[in-house]
């Protein structure tokens, strides 16, 4: 099982990286390419799953990219790892609900490396993180999950937070989670995450081959 590992240095717009994906799902439902990994930042950008709502929207002056992938609205920007994924259900279980455990414990088990413990909720999609705050636990979100299914084909991914800008997320209601906020991984250890791509890269192709 072949599958590809592309990894882009320069920012990428996110309709391009979005075409890219859909063009490959459509080669890959014809036998005519591998599935792919793809790591990437994106500029600066808002995007909207297909259950958000309008009062979501804080900030009604940002220019929202509607997308056909599972979720609500949430950011993307510079510091912020994407980890994008075209992947053939037809040749594993066509089991959704396992897809998004892998997801989960890819990272899960990635942040193990860096001495992190997080943590996934059933009810609310993501990973999460716990924080002593004045005596008080505070649950905060590091990593965002979308997928999409197509043909049996699973394609988007899942976004963790490194060294982004917080304060961006203070334009939206995030994944329409009211009573969370958001977090990053240098707020919650100031350390350095070099080749933090190349450990959840190896992490998630042990789960997908169970």
């Amino acid at each position: 099982m072949i599958i590809e590992i592309k990894k882009s240095i320069k920012p990428v717009k996110y309709e391009n990286a979005i075409s890219l994906l859909e063009k490959r799902l459509d080669e890959i439902h014809a036998k005519k390419r591998n599935e792919l990994i793809w790591i990437l930042e994106h500029k600066e950008v808002y995007t909207a799953g297909t259950n958000y709502k309008d009062n979501e929207l804080l900030d009604k002056s940002i220019n929202l990219i509607k997308t056909n992938r599972g979720g609500k609205i949430t950011y993307h920007g510079p510091g912020q790892l994407v980890f994008y994924f075209v992947i053939d259900l037809n040749k594993r279980e066509k089991n959704i609900r396992k897809l998004i455990s892998s997801v989960e414990n890819t990272i899960i088990n990635t942040l193990k490396e860096f001495n992190i413990k997080v943590f996934a909720d059933r009810k609310n999609v993501g990973i999460w993180h716990k924080r002593k705050f004045d005596n008080k636990i505070k649950i905060e979100k590091v990593a965002a999950i979308g997928i999409k299914v197509k043909k049996w084909i699973a394609y988007h991914g899942f976004a963790l937070n490194i060294t982004n800008n917080l304060d961006a997320y203070k334009k939206i209601i995030p994944c329409g989670i009211k009573d969370k906020e958001i977090t990053n991984l240098i707020k919650i250890k100031k350390q350095k995450y070099n080749y933090i791509s190349d450990i959840l890269i190896e992490k998630f192709l042990k789960e997908i081959k169970n």
